[in-house]
């Protein structure tokens, strides 16, 4: 038995400014949608164009309050070719939550708050 890895799933509360957060900082882009027949649900699919891994972001119509995210102890890490460049970008951003120069590695985080690490490409 082979089990590989599909996708993750992050819940949050306004789609469009997640998705073009994640194009914009990541450059992931929308693969597949999934709406819910009584509008209850929407489910988006992200992908980096180069591996079979997903972010799935998940909005909930009835959902009213920010998601507790407890410690924040969990995140997705993304290595990057460009790893100055990535970081200008994302400090040009505002979404630097914590720098880590010692290991060689930042984290940003999205409008929902969930935390991305960066590392570069070599590590």
């Amino acid at each position: 038995m082979q089990f590989s890895f599909y996708h993750t799933n992050y819940n949050v509360r306004d789609l469009d400014r997640s998705i073009a957060f994640y194009q914009e900082a990541l450059g992931l882009t929308e693969q597949r949608r999934i709406n819910a027949e009584d509008g209850s649900f929407i489910i988006v699919y992200l992908g980096d164009g180069v591996s079979p891994f997903q972010l799935e972001l998940t909005w909930l119509r009835d959902w009213d309050r920010a998601y507790n995210l407890g410690d924040n102890e969990f995140h997705l890490a993304f290595h990057v070719d460009d790893y100055e460049a990535a970081h200008a970008k994302h400090q040009e951003m505002g979404c630097i939550c914590f720098e880590n120069p010692a290991m060689g590695i930042y984290f940003i985080n999205d409008p929902d708050g969930y935390w991305l690490e960066i590392v570069p490409q070599n590590k």
